[in-house]
């Protein structure tokens, strides 16, 4: 849990103070996690206000290990007329990530099913203003939450 912990911190650092993108962090974050002051990550989970989820929206895990785990739901769940804010996702290659910066697909942003595509369960979204029409395979990797 510790080195998750890292992990995580170190992704949130450099995606929200370092201004790099989503699908650049895990790399740089996979050495920087083995770095083993304890004081150093104490004193980063502090600097960045104890942030509750990394970039991605998985859960970082608290000093003593814990994790406030929130309920994910994938978007392929939903029927139409239903909806929820991006909360996570499934996938973490820098492909489904840099398909999801271009779709304007990202953490925080409120959607909403507009139609189902009967032919191939593919999904129109009302994203805030824009709509967009993601493939099934797309919806099962894209999470709310409930």
């Amino acid at each position: 849990m510790h080195v998750i912990r890292k992990h995580r911190l170190w992704e949130y650092f450099l995606v929200e103070k370092l201004n790099f993108k989503w699908d650049e962090v895990h790399e740089m974050a996979e050495e920087m996690e083995h770095i083993s002051s304890v004081e150093l990550i104490d004193r980063l989970d502090k600097f960045m206000d104890y942030p509750k989820h990394d970039p991605h929206g998985d859960p970082i895990p608290d000093r003593n290990g814990n994790l406030k785990k929130h309920e994910l739901k994938p978007i392929a769940g939903l029927g139409v007329h239903e909806g929820g804010v991006i909360s996570g996702v499934r996938d973490h290659s820098s492909s489904f990530l840099q398909y999801l910066e271009k779709q304007q697909l990202t953490i925080g942003k409120k959607i909403i099913v507009t139609d189902i595509i009967e032919y191939d369960n593919s999904m129109i979204l009302q994203v805030e203003k824009n709509t967009t029409h993601i493939s099934r395979e797309v919806a099962k990797n894209l999470l709310i939450a409930i």
